[in-house]
């Protein structure tokens, strides 16, 4: 039922309900007034009102009374079935509404290929649904909790009531079909027989899922998940960026959901570093095509901070640096702490491959 419809036929209901009470309270009013007492006035309207049958309590001899009780009885007699019938209709209405509204859902997750399954809608799964929704991507909601299915529904999201656990209610929501599933549930363990459940069904699947604890990262991937993300040791890194490296946070924060960029990188043993530029050494007035650092080891300049605070994201090679830079560099996570403790220590750069000493 619409909110149009549904406002209208309250607003009709209550209409009727405060006619019915003010015909109510002039017949008792109309039979005190004749001379009965107060109680024998109420008495007398309960009994008409719902046809019990039984005697009058007092002779309906006169016409004005009679009159009274007639207009009492039709009256009555109509605004109860209006009442009633409202009310069934409501009803009536909502749960027909709610059965097609749910074949549309079920029959639109039927017409699913290639979409997503998101198992749970918590904290996690609000920000990934709005994003795969931001994206245009297709995806289905499941989950056991009818708040967050009725939230998550307002959102114009399809949505799959049940256990993901259970291999029925991931058949149900097309996992055969689906080429990814996100399972983001607060407990381990679901993650895990998700995870286990989804692979058994279809080995296609790319799963990705989340982990509070590192140690079930590993239990994750042995039961075949693809990708497994610990919000922990994101959130916990980028704290450590903030307080200790803010130009490079201020270099990962420019790209949209970089975040876990730097747990990422550790995965294939790569980290992003800076290293600053102080007055008067061979970097200081030099280009950055003119540096290598490290001699003979892999490292890449991605970005230049420079004093006045602006990142340069891929400087050009012909970018000059001043005292007061930094230079972000990627490279392999055991090098970088040995190129900041050797830079630190004795001062030392590799100029066009030779090497050289920081004055200062």
């Amino acid at each position: 039922m619409s909110l149009v419809l549904q406002s209208l036929l309250l607003k009709r209901l209550i209409l009727v309900l405060v006619l019915f009470a003010t015909v109510c309270a002039a017949a008792t009013v109309t039979y005190v007034m004749h001379g009965w007492k107060l109680d024998d006035a109420i008495y007398m309207v309960v009994i008409t009102v719902f046809g019990v049958g039984y005697g009058e309590v007092q002779p309906v001899d006169s016409p004005t009374l009679r009159g009274v009780t007639m207009m009492l009885i039709f009256t009555s007699y109509g605004s109860l079935i209006v009442i009633v019938g409202g009310f069934v209709q409501m009803v009536m209405e909502g749960e027909i509404a709610r059965a097609l509204n749910h074949r549309r859902m079920t029959r639109g997750i039927d017409e699913l290929t290639g979409h997503t399954i998101l198992c749970g809608y918590g904290r996690a799964g609000r920000i990934l649904a709005k994003e795969l929704a931001d994206a245009n991507h297709k995806f289905v909601v499941v989950d056991m909790d009818d708040d967050k299915l009725s939230e998550a529904e307002s959102h114009g999201h399809l949505i799959m009531q049940g256990n993901a656990v259970d291999e029925e209610t991931l058949l149900r929501a097309g996992v055969e079909r689906a080429k990814t599933l996100a399972t983001v549930l607060s407990a381990d363990a679901d993650n895990v027989f998700i995870t286990l459940t989804a692979r058994e069904l279809n080995a296609e699947l790319h799963i990705v899922a989340r982990a509070e604890y590192p140690s079930t990262e590993k239990k994750l991937i042995r039961s075949g998940a693809n990708r497994v993300v610990l919000p922990a040791v994101i959130g916990g890194m980028r704290m450590a960026q903030l307080i200790t490296r803010p130009s490079t946070e201020q270099l990962l924060s420019s790209n949209k959901g970089i975040d876990s960029l730097q747990h990422e990188l550790g995965h294939i043993g790569l980290k992003l570093d800076e290293l600053p530029v102080t007055t008067g050494s061979p970097l200081d007035g030099h280009a950055v095509a003119d540096i290598e650092l490290g001699g003979n080891q892999g490292f890449l300049i991605v970005a230049v901070r420079k004093g006045a605070g602006n990142v340069l994201v891929d400087p050009d090679p012909t970018t000059k640096l001043a005292a007061g830079d930094a230079v972000i560099v990627l490279g392999h996570h055991g090098d970088l702490p040995q190129l900041a403790k050797r830079y630190a220590s004795s001062k030392e750069v590799y100029y066009r491959g030779a090497k050289m000493e920081l004055r200062g």
